[in-house]
């Protein structure tokens, strides 16, 4: 099975709401994330603030869209395939299994809980349409954190013209 760490903006591309991103893009994330329900290894961190981001984001009630679904299936610990990572905090709140690189210091903090879990993991960390992530691929492949980029790594693909 193969284990991904999933940053929120998948669930919510994947939904079709409130994004502008590409009906191609779209798709893709609906596709990535079944595949992942049926064959993969959803990686989370023990504390649970991943899955209280995919909250903000997400309805498990009600109509679902794709990427609320997944969420619920995480929610519920679909099948076993939840795979929970504990990570240590620093004293000042930071994760200890982010790197300390000059390069990260600009990367959004509230993605970084999704690259400590892919780092401590072993997981590749699933994304969409963030540039945040793709302007530091390079810097997070140095420390063995590998991004899936479901939607590919060119911006003009990414949102609908």
């Amino acid at each position: 099975m193969i284990p991904r760490v999933v940053d929120t903006n998948v669930l919510v591309v994947a939904n079709g709401r409130d994004t502008n991103a590409s009906i191609q893009c779209r798709l893709a994330a609906g596709e990535a994330l079944n595949e992942l329900l049926r064959n993969g290894r959803i990686v989370v961190d023990e504390a649970r603030e991943i899955q209280i981001e995919y909250r903000r984001y997400c309805e498990p009630k009600g109509q679902p869209g794709v990427g609320d679904r997944f969420y619920r299936e995480a929610l519920n610990n679909y099948g076993g395939k939840v795979e929970r990572i504990p990570l240590a905090k620093r004293g000042d709140g930071s994760f200890e299994d982010f790197p300390d690189d000059p390069a990260l210091h600009r990367f959004d903090p509230s993605d970084r809980k999704f690259a400590a879990t892919a780092r401590k993991s072993g997981a590749a960390v699933m994304v969409c349409i963030e540039r945040g992530w793709l302007r530091h691929a390079d810097a997070m492949r140095r420390h063995g954190i590998e991004i899936d980029f479901v939607c590919g790594t060119d911006p003009k693909t990414w949102i609908a013209p």
